[in-house]
C-alpha cells in the first residue's frame, strides 16, 4: 500500500491518464485526416480524366488517370515558369527585407528606455484601424512613386504590417531581459551590435513565425498583380491561374469563341474541373514544403508573441 501510495505521490498534476491521452490523439488524428483529405482529393482530381470526372463526380478512387489538366495548363509553360520565378523571388526577398525592417521598427518601441516609443507605438497601431482606401493607395504607387510594372510593386505593399510589428514588440519586451542589454552595454557593446548578437539570436521563433506569415502573404498575393502589373512576364504564378480560370470561365460561356477554337482544332476538347484542380496544385507549389522547417519555432513564437506586454 505504501508502495501504491508512493506511485501516486509521484505523478505530476500535468500528466494525463492514459484513456485521456487516447482520446486526444484519436481526435487529433481524425481532424488531421480532415484537413489532409481536401488536398488529397484535389490532388487525385487533377491527375483524372475530365469525362470520368463528369460521369462519376470527384473520387479518391478515379477510374482513368490522365495528364490532360497538366498538358493543358503547361502549354503555356514558358510563361508558367517565368510567373513562378517572380513569385519565389518576390518570397524570398520580400520575407527577408520585411522581417529585417518589422524588427528594426519593433525592438526600440519595446525599450521603454526609447523616448519616442509611444508616438511611433500609436503611428503602428493608427494603420491597423484606418487605412486611407483602394484609390489613394493605387494613385500613390502608380503617380508618386510610379512603380507600375515594377517588382518593387509586389513586395512593398507588404514590407511592414502592423500586426506583425505588435507580435514582435510584445515578444521583445517579454521574453528578452533587461539586464542582459544593460549588462551587454557596461561590458561595451553598441546598440546594433546588442541587437544583431543577443537580441535577434534569442528571437528566432517568433522570427520564424512571423517568417511564415510573411511567406505565405507573399506566395498567395495575386491582388498587387492586379492593380500593378501589365507586363505579362512580371505576373506572379497565383495571378496567372487566376486569369487562366478567366479565359476558361470565359470559353466556356462564350459559344461563339468556343465554336471558333473548335474549328481550328476539332480535335480540342476544353478541360474545366480537372483544370481547377490542377491550377490549385500549381498554385501551392513548393510553399506546401515550408511549414516542417517553421513548426517547431511555430507554436512558442505565436502563443509569447501574442501576449500582451
Amino acid at each position: 500500500m505504501s508502495t501504491i501510495a508512493a506511485k501516486r505521490k509521484l505523478k505530476s498534476v500535468h500528466d494525463v491518464s492514459g484513456a485521456a491521452n487516447l482520446t486526444f490523439n484519436v481526435f487529433f488524428w481524425i481532424y488531421t485526416a480532415i484537413c489532409i483529405f481536401p488536398l488529397l482529393l484535389i490532388l487525385i482530381v487533377s491527375f483524372t480524366d475530365e469525362k470520368s470526372v463528369l460521369v462519376n463526380g470527384y473520387s479518391l478512387f478515379p477510374q482513368k488517370l490522365s495528364l490532360g489538366a497538366y498538358d493543358f495548363l503547361l502549354n503555356d509553360w514558358s510563361n508558367v515558369l517565368t510567373s513562378y520565378g517572380v513569385s519565389i523571388f518576390v518570397t524570398l526577398f520580400g520575407t527577408v527585407v520585411s522581417l529585417g525592417l518589422m524588427a528594426l521598427y519593433a525592438y526600440p518601441i519595446s525599450r521603454r528606455d526609447f523616448k519616442h516609443r509611444g508616438l511611433f507605438s500609436f503611428v503602428m497601431f493608427f494603420t491597423l484601424l484606418y487605412n486611407a482606401g483602394l484609390v489613394p493607395f493605387y494613385i500613390l504607387y502608380t503617380q508618386y512613386l510610379d512603380l507600375q510594372n515594377t517588382i518593387l510593386a509586389l513586395m512593398l505593399p507588404y514590407f511592414v504590417q502592423g500586426f506583425f510589428v505588435l507580435i514582435l514588440k510584445t515578444f521583445f519586451t517579454n521574453s528578452v531581459p533587461t539586464a542582459l542589454l544593460e549588462s551587454a552595454k557596461i561590458d561595451g557593446a553598441g546598440e546594433w551590435r546588442i541587437f544583431a548578437q543577443i537580441v535577434l539570436p534569442l528571437s528566432l521563433p517568433v522570427l520564424a513565425t512571423v517568417g511564415l506569415f510573411c511567406t505565405l502573404n507573399y506566395w498567395n498575393d495575386w491582388f498587387q498583380s492586379l492593380l500593378f502589373i501589365n507586363d505579362n512576364k512580371m505576373v506572379s504564378i497565383q495571378f496567372r491561374m487566376y486569369k487562366a480560370l478567366l479565359d476558361l470561365q470565359f470559353l466556356s460561356t462564350n459559344s461563339q469563341a468556343y465554336t471558333a477554337i473548335l474549328a481550328a482544332n476539332p480535335n480540342f476538347q476544353m478541360p474545366s474541373e480537372t483544370v481547377r484542380m490542377a491550377m490549385a496544385v500549381v498554385g501551392i507549389g513548393p510553399i506546401v514544403f515550408v511549414y516542417p522547417y517553421f513548426q517547431r519555432f511555430f507554436v512558442k513564437g505565436l502563443t509569447v508573441g501574442a501576449v500582451k506586454g
